[in-house]
């Protein structure tokens, strides 16, 4: 079997959470600290980082904290996984779809400003596969309009794009740690902004809106600690920032090995009939997050099951989350709503794609999707 995904995490991995184990403290405290320091670092000189839980949490917690809330218009796309848009209506706002480009899957930035209404309060592109939407044209767009930009930058913690990394054109960028991401520690996520205040209320809105942690309370004397908002339990732990920690020291090293796998797969694929593969936009770094390609010789659900069927690891990234039955109810949206999105997720498929896989795997893939594309 060529599965889905592999984590490389391995001894360095091992011995910083033994490490953590033989401390004191489990729950947030110096690893997060130490973690958070390093990852607003490689962002750039002036970045304010925050560890979280997940990516939605950084979504939801981001956009409360820029006042997005109940009556408000968030747009985004309908290109991405459900979060994106829970998240914005965990906060009681409405998520606002536009469609997509054709070539690439990215948030179709001509369509932007016909979607804008006096409701409108913040835009949120997503980063899709590890490639980056154009932020030089949203945040002319956001500053045109007065409106918030927070980054889904779940797929693309190495990305870049017109020499502008995320987090250095929006209010926030917001990244995932999940199990199949590029760096992860099973689960976790964080946020990265230029805005030492805005990182402050995030911090803030993480832990119950408690005006210190547990970390901060133990040393020196016991002082009493205030609720100064209501917030939520969204903070990373020392024992998953353990696990970050080491990865954070070669995060271009992994990168340059999954650069090398996705040529190795251009190479093998070439020959395959009747796929294609999202475009990368001109000038950009890829942070060669999913290899996916896209079915136009065949029926794509056909083209699954014969790849799960040679115990091809598949998974489908994305279908087009306007028309999953409870945003499709609650958003009262329809097929054809969002055409480009709508034909990329009925023909997308995401291969096998992980640092550590190989020649051979990559040609067994090739030659199962040859053989079934060709028979």
């Amino acid at each position: 079997m060529v599965e889905f995904y592999r984590h490389a995490l391995g001894e360095e991995e091992q011995r910083s959470v033994a490490e953590c184990l033989g401390g004191l403290f489990l729950t947030s405290g110096e690893y997060v600290s130490r973690f958070e320091r390093l990852f607003a670092d490689y962002f750039g000189s002036s970045m304010w980082s925050v560890g979280l839980n997940s990516c939605t949490a950084a979504l939801h917690l981001s956009l409360l904290a820029l006042d997005v809330g109940p009556g408000d218009e968030v747009i985004t796309t309908p290109m991405t996984f459900i979060a994106t848009a829970t998240a914005i209506m965990h906060t009681g706002a409405k998520p606002v779809f536009v469609d997509v480009e054709t070539e690439t899957g990215l948030l179709d930035c001509r369509k932007i400003e016909q979607a804008i209404t006096p409701a409108t309060k913040a835009i949120v592109p997503v980063h899709l596969y590890g490639n980056m939407c154009d932020m030089h044209r949203l945040h002319e767009i956001a500053c045109k309009h007065g409106l918030r930009l927070v980054e889904d930058s779940a797929h693309c913690v190495e990305g870049m794009r017109d020499g502008v990394r995320p987090g250095q054109l929006s209010d926030v960028a917001c990244f995932s740690f999940y199990a199949t991401k590029n760096i992860t520690s099973g689960e976790g996520g964080a946020v990265v902004t230029r805005d030492e205040r805005l990182a402050d209320r995030i911090r803030l809105l993480r832990q119950h809106g408690m005006s210190k942690e547990a970390a901060d309370r133990y040393h020196g004397n016991y002082r009493h600690w205030d609720m100064l908002e209501c917030g939520w339990k969204y903070n990373m732990d020392n024992i998953h920032a353990s696990i970050l920690l080491p990865q954070l020291k070669k995060i271009d090293v992994l990168w340059q090995k999954r650069e090398e796998l996705y040529g190795r797969y251009l190479e093998a694929l070439a020959k395959v009939p009747g796929i294609r593969l999202p475009q990368i936009p001109d000038a950009t770094r890829s942070a060669y997050h999913l290899f996916t390609v896209l079915v136009d010789g065949a029926d794509r659900d056909r083209v699954l099951d014969e790849l799960s069927q040679k115990r091809i690891g598949v998974a489908v990234n994305y279908r087009a989350i306007h028309l999953l039955s409870y945003l499709k109810k609650a958003l009262r949206h329809n097929p054809g709503d969002f055409p480009a999105a709508e034909e990329i997720g009925r023909k997308t498929i995401s291969l096998p794609f992980w640092v550590g896989m190989g020649r051979k795997e990559v040609e067994t893939v090739a030659s199962a999707l040859r053989q079934i594309m060709t028979a």
